[in-house]
């Protein structure tokens, strides 16, 4: 506990027989956390479901603001949560900070949405009658969180839930636990009851799941994760008929039209695929380039490319961090030698990276094809596959032709090819002329196999509220 951040955490959070949590980027012990297994989490939900109805007996008013109380803290430890998550994720800490002030736009937004729970008044369809419609919370609610942006997955679920009324229950990742825990202590520190909202760090994630999708007081279930893992969360949740927001895998496409502002492009290109290290849900994984300018978009974003500095998250803050683990680096480079051996060439120099740590150098690879593993796998690595196309149908036809649809993005000129494109992506979210689409006002998820439910605006908050119709009869004068 020599690091100021780890003053976040609450001495109970420490085990030296539990999970061990250690940085990404020279392999170092950071600490060593308590585990939960499958009867302390049934506990806990036993808890969470006994504290949510005094909660939800609250006016919104009152949650509001707790909620607000929670944001401020947040704000006021900025510095100590930024450097918490760059030692357990490798993010640099230019990037850490961003998140945090990310994560914390949710609890601000869900504290504002918490007032705004509206039913409804509806016509009546006879004499003598009146029709109303109440929301209400859902009630104990279960999220699964990964790695990747350890603040902003759990804010974006624990928000709407505490905002609606409900109590939650937060199975963090293995490998990047302690900034949940340090979100958890400032929750109950600005006055979310103890019982209500829990962070249960487990070794053993499958059991967790298992008691999330058995219990039957877990009434909701929000996982941000793989679609394998969804897919089973999904099943075994269906025994109970388990209200679920699945937000899963994807295989972002780019596509830069000849009409498009190549410097504008080539920077929304960076921001997409490079932040993280590549390691985001909404990454561009492939990047489509048409014909007349693909050689110039190559030259320009590999010159960017090579500009990148890799290292240490804490040393190099606004630079690019690790990956999460060896054996994610390890597939990365995997991937990049097939793709490689079937005709693909890395473009320019990539940057150096130390020789210690998980890290993988950022490059950009050409000549890549549509049969290859590269262009249909989510790459979660600092690799930018250009695929050239001829014209817009072609783009398209390639665009859709994968079974995931969470993010797309599109660079063109052209007004009318710009909704014809957006209208036409098979995607949750579009992006035009613009890399960054991640906001607390915007509603934020995928369909087809990248799953359903939104998080974030209005539409967030009602994932965690049930529409009760009510028929008022015998109203005759």
């Amino acid at each position: 506990m020599t690091d100021p951040a780890m003053q976040l955490l609450r001495p109970e959070y420490l085990d030296a027989t539990g999970l061990k949590v250690t940085n990404p980027a020279d392999g170092s012990e950071v600490a060593t956390i308590r585990s939960y297994n499958g009867a302390e989490l049934t506990g806990i939900v036993d808890r969470a479901e006994a504290a949510r109805h005094e909660w939800a007996a609250r006016t919104a008013k009152e949650r509001s603001d707790v909620l607000r109380a929670w944001y401020n803290l947040m704000c006021i430890e900025a510095d100590a949560l930024a450097r918490l998550m760059t030692l357990e994720s490798g993010k640099p800490l230019d990037e850490a900070r961003g998140e945090v002030k990310y994560a914390a736009a949710f609890v601000e937004w869900f504290s504002e949405e918490a007032r705004r729970a509206y039913g409804e008044v509806i016509p009546p369809h006879a004499a003598g009658k009146r029709i109303v419609t109440l929301r209400q919370p859902v009630g104990t609610c279960a999220a699964i969180t990964p790695w990747n942006f350890p603040l902003a997955m759990i804010t974006r679920k624990v928000g709407p839930a505490l905002a609606a009324g409900c109590s939650i229950v937060v199975k963090p990742a293995a490998l990047t636990p302690l900034s949940a825990l340090a979100l958890e202590n400032l929750a109950h520190q600005a006055g979310v009851p103890q019982d209500l909202f829990r962070v249960a760090p487990a070794i053993r994630s499958s059991e967790a799941g298992d008691v999330f999708c058995t219990h039957p007081m877990v009434r909701k279930i929000s996982f941000t994760g793989s679609t394998e893992v969804g897919k089973v969360i999904m099943a075994k949740a269906a025994d109970q008929v388990k209200r679920l927001s699945l937000e899963l895998g994807g295989n972002a496409p780019f596509i830069v039209f000849d009409d498009a502002d190549l410097d504008s492009a080539v920077d929304g290109a960076m921001a997409s695929r490079f932040r993280n290290a590549g390691q985001t849900c909404v990454c561009a994984n492939r990047f489509l380039v048409q014909a007349g300018v693909h050689d110039a978009f190559v030259e320009r974003l590999t010159a960017r490319v090579a500009a990148l500095q890799v290292g240490d998250g804490v040393e190099n803050p606004s630079g690019m961090g690790p990956l999460i683990s060896d054996k994610d680096a390890n597939r990365v480079a995997d991937l990049v030698k097939e793709a490689e051996a079937q005709g693909a060439s890395k473009a320019g120099k990539a940057p150096a990276i130390p020789e210690q740590g998980a890290f993988h150098a950022p490059l950009v690879l050409t000549g890549v094809t549509t049969d290859m593993a590269i262009a249909h796998e989510e790459i979660f690595g600092p690799v930018a596959p250009v695929i050239r196309f001829t014209d817009e149908s072609e783009a398209m036809r390639i665009a859709n032709d994968t079974p995931f649809g969470l993010a797309a993005y599109v660079y063109t000129a052209d007004f009318a090819r710009q909704w014809r494109v957006m209208e036409g992506l098979e995607y949750g979210m579009v992006g035009v002329n613009d890399g960054l689409i991640s906001t607390e006002v915007a509603p934020f998820g995928g369909v087809k196999e990248s799953g359903f439910g939104r998080e974030g605006s209005s539409h967030g908050l009602a994932e965690y509220m049930n529409i009760k119709y009510c028929l008022i009869g015998g109203l005759e004068r």
